[in-house]
């Protein structure tokens, strides 16, 4: 084999990986892919490696750990291997340093060949006889040609290692293959006592790469130490093969293992379920398929048991760890429909600010469009996008609505969530009226998709009678219980925006600054957010309304967080160590971009220095713009939707302000630490922060 066609050569391999620190240790294997031209550009390679760090560890325990990311710097997959005798935290669930390190390199937009073959390695790694062969090798050219799958290796295996590039088997020999016919003998209810319980599972990462393969390669090795059989359906960067619906009818128990959404999970309503982040299906494997298998013993044919709830229902990353709590799940929920209804607000609002700013505020009250428009006519242009974005605007609540109701109860909730978030808006309820309909009808559909209904109904209660019954309660609620006092409070809310000035408005706006820098992007600021979003789609075509000043200062407090560390690293950068040095220079142009996560890796590394600064400036820059009375009808964008600002010079003022204020004082707090500045961890590694 080529070369050029190899996932690793010889001088990927690092069998004496001195640095101890991670950071360092990522850096010496990244310069090797830049030597051998696997990567374009060292540091942008660096910084997306980093940033699927932050997401989630990849330590995997058993002292291994995989770092990997798909990033433009890649100019083809590829492998870097490090063996380092010191070990190098990963954050293992159990633990262990990693003395296997294993770089993983995929560019964006992959084929699935190349992606097949990072998948068949992420599996072998599981394998006690690959990595065993691994830690006794002594020639990088052996190491190479065992990854490759080139050579056999040497230390004991319990299973034959397939070769890399090979397409994965999806089960253990104890299972026959995906998509066969279900056996007759399966007794209603689950599996009797001494019976071998079929299991179905899938599992998925946010990057595709490496957990998704490791955890169903786990689930299955698990399984056969069961005497189950299970067949996992991987929802990875190499593409998906789901599971044949007999298949899953046949199966007693779902496992879920995921940090992003399971596609179509509708597929396995009714089934008692364990539903997990993706680490505990690599980590915890045995004890999953125990859950399962206790699970399906005790269910109740017509209905599902949700066995050990460890992540809430609904979209977005989570780390695998338990979310119990209540509030933990509501705020899953909500975080749910907010990720759906932000691209909806971004296009109207932008697209309505255009309009004004191309056709002045008399543009709201223009005929329609449709068999008026003249293509020479800059208001008939105008018109077109005010007309477009209010469109656009008109979907929100029913968008946040409808995805709140499906975070909870899946696919059977939208209807009725979408349903109940348009009542809201004929009712005038607005997103707190959305927020309570996506939410009444998330938990009313979940409550008739457990209840025990006769045989003869059962097939038609998802098409019929689960849609009929949702529907018709959600729109009893909205239009008869709780529309219009929800209509009377938004009302009530909208007129207290508007009057806002002096003192109260300046409180305003000092509030929403702290909670957009305090976690940065997370849930405390996405409710900051939404509530400047929300009240925006009520403002109006009034140029002053007192909810464009609040849409304005949450974005002046979400840009000085980034803006204010960018700032500091220039000014002192002996403070600060490389990688966030250069991270400061991307920060620059993500805080002028109205994207505040560009400060989470400045908190990771410091917290309790970065985090009440860029409060601090936050709180500035907010009660600056309220007092200046700025305004801002985009909900996003930045600096470069600067033309659309309302006293656009006192906003930028503001800005500045705020920056200031970050900088200074984190500077302030980095310099009486009363530590040497060189000794700053760098992010990531074993002395990192929260």
């Amino acid at each position: 084999m080529h070369d050029s066609g190899r996932l690793i050569t010889p001088p990927l391999v690092d069998l004496y990986l001195a640095p101890g620190e991670k950071a360092e240790a990522l850096r010496s294997l990244a310069q090797r892919l830049l030597a051998e031209g696997r990567i374009t550009d060292l540091d942008g390679f660096l910084a997306d490696i980093a940033a699927r760090e932050a997401r989630a560890p990849t330590g995997l325990g058993e002292g291994i750990g995989v770092p990997h990311c798909r990033s433009a710097h890649v100019t083809r997959p590829s492998l870097a291997f490090g063996r380092s005798a010191r070990g190098l935290d990963f954050d293992a669930p159990d633990g262990r340093p990693a003395d296997l390190v294993f770089m993983i390199a995929a560019p964006d937009g992959a084929d699935e060949d190349h992606l097949r073959i990072l998948a068949a390695l992420a599996r072998r790694l599981t394998d006690p006889g690959f990595t065993g062969a691994l830690r006794a090798a002594t020639d990088p050219t052996a190491v190479a040609a065992l990854v490759n799958g080139e050579d056999a290796p040497s230390a004991p295996a319990a299973t034959p290692p397939p070769a890399v590039g090979a397409e994965p088997a999806t089960a253990p020999a104890t299972a026959p293959a995906a998509g066969a016919e279900p056996r007759a003998d399966r007794p209603a209810g689950g599996p009797a006592e001494g019976s071998r319980p079929r299991l179905v599972a899938v599992t998925s990462c946010p990057t595709g790469i490496a957990h998704t393969y490791l955890a169903a390669r786990a689930l299955e090795q698990a399984a056969a130490r069961a005497g189950a059989e299970i067949r996992v359906e991987t929802q990875g960067s190499a593409g998906s093969t789901p599971l044949a619906p007999e298949v899953i009818a046949a199966a007693d128990a779902v496992i879920l293992a995921h940090d992003v959404e399971v596609r179509d999970r509708g597929r396995f309503a009714g089934k008692p379920t364990v539903d997990v982040g993706v680490r505990a299906g690599v980590s915890r494997a045995d004890e999953l398929v125990a859950r399962a298998v206790r699970a399906a013993r005790a269910a109740d044919p017509a209905g599902p048991v949700r066995a050990g709830p460890d992540r809430a229902a609904g979209g977005g990353p989570v780390t695998g760890r338990r979310e119990d709590h209540w509030g933990s799940r509501l705020r899953q929920y909500l975080m749910t429909g907010v990720s759906y209804m932000i691209p909806f607000v971004a296009a109207g609002g932008l697209l309505i600010a255009l309009a004004f700013a191309i056709g002045g505020y008399e543009i709201s009250s223009a005929a329609s469009v449709v068999g008026h428009f003249d293509w020479a006519s800059r208001q008939s242009w105008a018109a077109m996008l005010f007309q477009t974005g209010t469109a656009a605007f008109g979907f929100l609540v029913p968008v946040l609505s409808g995805y709140i109701a499906y975070a909870v109860a899946d696919r059977p909730a939208l209807a009725p969530g979408i349903v109940g978030g348009a009542i809201s808006v004929t009712v005038g309820a607005g997103f707190l009226g959305g927020l309570v309909s996506g939410l009444a009808a998330g938990f009313l559909v979940r409550w008739m998709v457990r209840r025990r209904v006769p045989g003869a109904i059962r097939g038609i209660m998802p098409v019929v009678v689960i849609p009929l019954v949702s529907v018709a309660a959600v729109g009893f609620l909205m239009f008869v219980v709780v529309g219009s006092p929800i209509a009377s409070a938004m009302s009530g809310l909208t007129n207290w925006l508007n009057s806002l000035s002096g003192t109260n408005a300046i409180l305003l706006g000092v509030l929403l600054g702290a909670m957009m820098a305090f976690d940065l992007g997370g849930p405390l600021n996405k409710v900051a957010y939404t509530f400047a979003a929300g009240a925006l789609t009520t403002a109006g075509s009034t140029p002053d309304a007192g909810s464009l000043k609040v849409m304005a200062a949450v974005m002046a407090a979400g840009m000085t967080p980034p803006l204010g560390l960018a700032l500091a690293t220039t000014v002192r950068a002996r403070l600060f160590t490389r990688e966030e040095r250069e991270n400061g220079k991307a920060a620059w142009v993500l805080g002028a971009s109205f994207i505040t996560e560009g400060a989470i890796p400045f908190a990771a590394a410091d917290p309790l220095r970065v985090i009440p600064a860029a409060m601090a400036g936050s709180m500035t820059a907010g009660g600056l713009v309220m007092a200046f009375g700025s305004t801002l009808r985009a909900p996003h964008g930045g600096i470069w939707v600067l033309p659309l600002i309302g006293s656009p010079f006192l906003y930028v003022l503001a800005v500045v302000a705020g920056t200031l204020v970050t900088a200074l004082l984190v500077l302030l707090l980095k310099g009486i630490r009363g530590k040497d500045p060189a000794a700053v961890p760098e992010p990531g590694s074993v002395r990192a922060g929260v």
